[in-house]
């Protein structure tokens, strides 16, 4: 029996705390701060699990680990998932997609059918 995750229309309020504290590893603390923001109110685009795992270069977590296990019980069970939240890669200097929030829920999805199509809040760096 395939089972189809359903998803929330926004983000939970600790996912924006979760992004910070991910994106404040690889960029300065004010322009993680800023990024957060922006993510904030970016509006929700749909991306196929397979492309967010090809442009962020992470390969699909398996099924038996703890974090994409229990989002694929969560399924099961009918709950909603949240959206994740993306920072836009650069390929002209060989940048990826990072995901700042939701890679173990990417990873269900693509457990689940890798062509169903995610909501995602996706910000671009500011240009400097």
């Amino acid at each position: 029996m395939i089972v189809n995750e359903h998803w929330k229309s926004d983000p939970e309020k600790h996912d924006y705390p979760a992004a910070h504290d991910y994106l404040s590893l690889i960029v300065a603390e004010a322009l993680a701060t800023t990024l957060v923001d922006a993510l904030r109110n970016a509006p929700l685009v749909h991306r196929k699990a397979k492309d967010l795992l090809r442009a962020s270069r992470l390969a699909s977590l398996p099924d038996s680990n703890v974090h994409v296990a229990k989002d694929l019980e969560k399924v099961r069970k009918g709950e909603r998932l949240s959206p994740v939240l993306l920072v836009r890669g650069d390929a002209s200097v060989g940048a990826p997609l990072e995901i700042a929030d939701g890679y173990h829920r990417i990873c269900a999805s693509n457990h689940l059918d890798e062509d169903a199509d995610i909501p995602c809040r996706l910000v671009d760096l500011p240009h400097r």
